[in-house]
């Protein structure tokens, strides 16, 4: 892991933001691969605020505020060490048929690729007890997901947690 993420995923870079964007979400890679990091399924690029926030909007089509605000109505579990992620739906998935997380062949990696991240947005808030809850335990990290199936959904922690 870069130097960069690892100071974003401590708090430490609360002026930048994190992205991800994976290799099934873009026609190529390559340029940002040239300005951030490799990492398996894409590439990772953590970035000035204003500048970020821009990158983003131009690689995926997507708004960051806007992924935001339709991505905070739905809780899942996001991963940015090695971007894996729970996506809301692949839960509702395991638990309408019972049967965890396999397709209808019985392939578990199906279903693990298809509820895969296809890109990130994060930010760092910095520690503000007056907020209470998380906020008065540290930094907090915000990410925003878009799956491979489509859904929009958020997690946050404190850093370095």
């Amino acid at each position: 892991m870069d130097t960069a993420r690892t100071e974003f995923l401590a708090g430490d870079r609360p002026e930048d933001v994190l992205l991800f964007i994976a290799e099934s979400a873009v026609s190529d890679l390559g340029t940002l691969a040239q300005h951030g990091e490799q990492v398996p399924r894409g590439v990772v690029l953590v970035l000035e605020a204003e500048r970020g926030r821009s990158a983003f909007e131009g690689a995926t089509g997507v708004d960051p505020m806007t992924l935001a605000s339709s991505a905070m109505g739905a809780e899942g579990d996001l991963d940015l060490a090695s971007f894996e992620g729970e996506c809301p739906e692949a839960t509702a998935d395991r638990d309408s048929d019972g049967e965890g997380s396999v397709d209808e062949a019985g392939d578990a990696e199906a279903t693990t690729e298809e509820h895969a991240p296809r890109f990130v947005f994060g930010f760092a808030e910095e520690r503000n007890e007056e907020a209470g809850g998380i906020y008065a335990e540290g930094d907090v990290i915000h990410a925003y997901a878009v799956c491979e199936c489509g859904t929009a959904y958020s997690d946050r922690w404190v850093a370095g947690e």
